[in-house]
């Protein structure tokens, strides 16, 4: 596996001069919505890879090795010596529902030799929850599946991912890879803590939330975050929900998209089941720091025996808002473990996706660090 990185900014435009690279390869550039939004940085990137796979999304931050950027691209091509890959794509428009747009894209992929999946996903119109329910459901169990979904910074406007053209809204990519001389660890771990009371989930449909406890949700969660309840749904990132769902292999966290004040409910990234019990969280810097090198180490126990070659990090938006100055301390606890000679990228996200470490069920997370890590033997 060979690693090529490079990083688009507004003042220095792109770090490294590369003349156009022929061999095929996947590109994967992760970029702030509004640097995308200009035709002009992708036509750059198919100058510089003509012949290469594009994936391209928009994020609430980038990462790549142990720095932390936002306004930017980070881009990382990848050409694979053993193994191979294949990308689906369609459009939550094309299909019924999330659910129907995983099967989908599963029935695009020729399962033959296929040994993973890494989604990068539309953030603002699809459930990731039924995302990943699709996958875990029409998928052998032999094959996992991790990724994200793109952000945008914390306006929560509207997000892009393309695929061999300029990124648009809507769009949903899976990157099939392939042969068995690959090696994926993963791992995903969160570090917030609990607190107030446990409540039932009274009144929901699907990822919109009514009632707890039969009461307004969002009236409960508005007295919660007092003042900042009028810079609703960003402030949410700041209190996100533990939710407990009855067979679920663990807890899981979800953040808000949108709220809506006429009909007073909260739209989620994933599900809020009637009859799950919740409870709000709060940060805890130096648990959330802690959370990445579990990430760290769960992934690369997972990896097994081959080094990993490749980092890809998937964070979320509320964790970078809370340790704003010290965010790159989370990407720095990554490093202690996997060594700062393993090429890093990412990006900061709207939910992750990763089973949990010793589980196989893919999940829509958030608040955590995901890490997916490739190797080939």
């Amino acid at each position: 596996m060979k690693i090529q990185q490079n990083t688009w900014t507004a003042n220095s435009g792109w770090e490294q001069e590369v003349s156009p690279n022929e061999t095929q390869t996947l590109v994967l550039a992760f970029g702030n919505r509004y640097v995308l939004e200009d035709a002009n940085r992708f036509e750059e990137i198919k100058t510089m890879y003509p012949n290469s796979d594009i994936v391209i999304n928009s994020t609430s931050g980038e990462i790549i090795g142990q720095s932390v950027l936002d306004d930017s691209i980070v881009l990382t091509s990848i050409t694979f010596e053993k193994s191979s890959y294949k990308i689906a794509s369609t459009t939550i428009d094309e299909n019924k529902d999330s659910y129907q747009a995983g099967k989908n894209l599963i029935a695009q992929l020729p399962t033959e030799g296929l040994r993973h999946i890494f989604i990068i996903s539309d953030g603002s119109s699809v459930n990731g929850s039924e995302l990943t329910r699709s996958f875990n459901e029409n998928l052998d169990s032999s094959i996992t599946t991790t990724g994200g979904l793109a952000g945008d910074d914390a306006r929560f406007e509207k997000t892009l991912v393309g695929y061999n053209s300029a990124p648009t809204s809507g769009n949903i990519l899976a990157i099939g890879l392939y042969g068995e001389s690959l090696s994926v660890g993963y791992g995903s771990v969160g570090g917030w803590d609990t607190f107030g009371p446990k409540r039932t989930i009274t009144k929901s449909d699907n990822n919109v939330l009514y009632e707890m406890d039969g009461k307004s949700a969002l009236e409960l969660y508005k007295q919660y975050l007092g003042d900042k309840a009028q810079g609703l749904p960003g402030t949410a990132l700041l209190f996100p929900l533990s939710l407990n769902i009855e067979g679920a292999d663990k807890s899981l966290v979800r953040t808000i998209l949108s709220v809506d004040e006429t009909a007073q409910s909260m739209t989620f990234a994933g599900n809020i089941p009637e009859g799950a019990t919740a409870q709000l969280m709060k940060a805890n810097f130096d648990k959330i720091i802690d959370g990445a090198f579990e990430a760290a180490e769960d992934s690369t126990s997972q990896l097994g025996v081959p080094k990993p070659q490749l980092a890809i990090l998937v964070s979320c938006v509320g964790r970078k808002l809370i340790l704003d100055q010290r965010v790159e301390e989370e990407v720095e606890s990554v490093v202690e473990v996997v060594g700062d000679q393993v090429p890093i990228t990412g990006f900061y996200s709207y939910g992750e996706l990763s089973p949990f470490a010793g589980f196989h069920n893919c999940e829509l997370h958030n608040q955590t660090m995901t890490i997916t890590l490739l190797g080939e033997n």
